[in-house]
């Protein structure tokens, strides 16, 4: 099968020489369209996720389908060699099926929308973007079912259908969808925002092709994928080594007791093409954490860590996927077999980033992160408000950033760079709860040269009976520090009845049954340290004890003594002796102790008891 473009002009696109001036403004002008995208789309939305805090991914790609500005990387040529129907003016196509879109999205909550973009009778490009819905049916409000055991229990399935075709709208198609969902409302305005920010991006890429001719338009946008190319080739050679290196991780549990899950990755180079084979991670689960990769998508997400990390003036686009070889087995936690459930992937999803890090780093291991807040943790609140009313509320929680070569993580931040909070006042106005408590959690982040960034607690006071989901993870392994630099802590879930009976919250959980006046405590986890906690400056430490990110018992953590207010610096650097003493010699990765460890003492320290190590036939 492949796609038929029907287009008036066969003429193909020629490649001519473009001066680096004009190559500069394509580029930006790109740049700014790809960021036009995102505020049409938060003007327009109506989702608190989307709208606040900006859960939406949008791309422009060449007329070949590679991505030349966005985030998630491109699927287009994919898509157009499985798409089997014609491609004409004024056709929106829309999806959101993992299965059916080789994972070009990964769960059903997440809608794509893909644009061609016509000019003259030819298609010059291509805009996409998708957006996370609060909902899309399924077993459980927010459509993220942890105990699903098949995609069919998680919500409507949306094959690639024309949404629009030439330019008219299937109406019907859409009411049935929307049929299927707990907020149509929200869909519907969220769909047309999408929609909007797609054609907002066709209207710049004509007019830019108008304004520069469309062989010269064409031809810088090759240049720039070819600029990225080459860059990236030289980033390959310095950071990706001949010989084979490999990494494990894990994602705590599955949500039905069973876990941790192992990701394994081998790393090395073969001439200028770097190798990521996962063999030996584990199968898939039987509950809905699996998480359908997309070798593509492991191409961009491997190429925005080695360009932040070692040239953020590399423009981050599709044009050096030819230098990356990924390996995934079938029938894996990244690879599942359908109809293997997958809402909850967002766990592993986040994870691939530290997994990068830790294979990464070995061979440069000054130049490595820590792992820091490798998620995007859900709270999910729903039922009837005090009017009776349905209301559905969906929020992502941030955590603590690793600590770096260049400095401390941040506290308090998203995964993603993109993600904004939603205000308090927001969440307050529109749904039936208080939030008591929004703060840092002091010494959540790992020591270290460089400090970890802290985690979050955020207090739900809960206004109205109803119902609470919950997904998270690191509530059993530690986010690992480097260099010496020492874990960040782990999750935390309590919920506090009204009659001041406690309850500790599984990371993975639904249809938690709330009454009026419950309290929920989220607490998110720290990132990892980086470097020698022992070479912190101790006015540092001292800092960040009088804005309460330390504490004074947590500044002996790096051997800092605290005393009437001050460093006492004597028994500062007595305690710093002691301590080097009896540690012994400095590891790359400190994970806070060996699986087994962690799991004998798992009840005492996080009131859980541990899961079940996974087994297959």
């Amino acid at each position: 099968m492949v796609a038929r473009i029907k287009q008036n002009n066969s003429q193909p696109f020629q490649r001519v020489e473009v001066d680096g001036i004009t190559i500069d403004l394509v580029e930006n002008a790109l740049g700014n369209a790809r960021n036009e995208m995102d505020a049409v789309l938060f003007r327009t939305a109506m989702s608190p996720g989307i709208r606040e805090q900006g859960d939406a991914f949008p791309m422009i790609a060449t007329e070949d389908g590679k991505m030349i500005v966005g985030q998630f990387g491109s699927f287009i040529s994919g898509f157009l060699q499985s798409y089997d129907g014609e491609i004409e003016e004024g056709d929106v196509f829309l999806t959101n099926d993992p299965y059916l879109c080789n994972g070009a999205v990964s769960h059903l909550p997440d809608w794509l929308v893909l644009m061609p973009i016509f000019k003259d009778g030819r298609v010059i490009n291509y805009s996409a973007m998708f957006g996370h819905m609060s909902d899309v049916g399924g077993k459980v409000p927010g459509s993220l079912p942890t105990n699903a055991r098949s995609i069919w229990e998680e919500g409507i399935r949306i094959p690639p259908v024309k949404l629009y075709r030439r330019g008219e709208m299937n109406s019907d198609m859409l009411d049935v969808i929307l049929h299927n969902v707990r907020m149509p409302r929200w869909n519907r305005s969220d769909l047309n925002a999408i929609v909007a920010s797609c054609r907002t991006a066709g209207r710049r890429c004509v007019e830019l092709a108008e304004r520069f001719g469309d062989d010269v338009f064409f031809s810088a946008q090759q240049e720039m994928l070819d600029r990225t190319h080459r860059a990236m080739k030289e980033v390959i050679a310095r950071v990706v080594p001949e010989t084979r290196q490999v990494f494990e991780d894990y994602i705590c549990d599955d949500g039905a007791g069973l876990g941790p899950y192992t990701l394994r990755c081998a790393l090395w180079r073969e001439g200028d093409k770097a190798i990521f084979d996962f063999e030996g991670t584990d199968p898939q689960a039987p509950s809905s954490v699996n998480f359908y990769l997309n070798e593509e998508m492991f191409k961009i997400f491997f190429g925005a860590l080695t360009i932040s990390l070692f040239d953020p003036a590399i423009l981050l686009n599709d044009g050096f996927y030819d230098l990356v070889e990924v390996r995934i087995p079938q029938g894996s936690i990244l690879k599942p077999n359908f109809p293997a459930a997958l809402s909850c992937r967002t766990h592993l999803l986040g994870r691939i980033f530290d997994m990068m890090g830790g294979l990464i780093g070995q061979s440069t291991p000054q130049a490595m992160n820590a792992a820091g807040f490798s998620d995007s943790p859900h709270f999910m609140y729903s039922g009837y408000d005090q009017q009776g009313k349905w209301f559905q509320l969906f929020q992502i929680g941030f955590g603590g950033i690793p600590g770096r070569p260049v400095g401390d993580g941040p506290d308090g931040h998203s995964l993603w760079p993109g993600f904004t909070n939603v205000p308090n006042e927001f969440v307050e106005a529109y749904f039936p709860l208080r939030i008591e408590t929004y703060e840092t959690l002091t010494d959540s982040g790992g020591a270290g040269l460089h400090r970890g960034g802290n985690g979050l607690r955020v207090a739900y006071r809960l206004l109205v009976d109803g119902e609470v989901s919950i997904h998270d993870d690191r509530w059993l392994t530690y986010p690992w520090g480097v260099n010496g630099g020492g874990p960040g802590e782990r999750s935390r879930k309590e919920l506090v009845r009204a009659d001041g009976s406690r309850q500790m919250l599984p990371a993975k959980c639904d249809n938690v049954q709330v009454k009026a006046g419950d309290l929920v405590l989220f607490d998110t986890w720290g990132g990892g340290g980086w470097g020698d906690p022992l070479k912190r400056d101790p006015v540092k430490v001292l800092t960040d004890i009088r804005k309460g990110l330390v504490s004074v018992n947590g500044g002996r953590r790096y051997g800092v003594v605290i005393k009437d207010g001050v460093v006492d610096d004597r028994e500062t650097a007595s305690l710093r002796e002691v301590m080097a003493s009896e540690r012994g010699e400095i590891q790359l990765f400190n994970r806070g102790g060996t699986l087994s460890e962690l799991k004998a003492r798992c009840l005492a320290e996080t009131g859980l008891a541990a899961p079940t190590t996974p087994t297959w036939t």
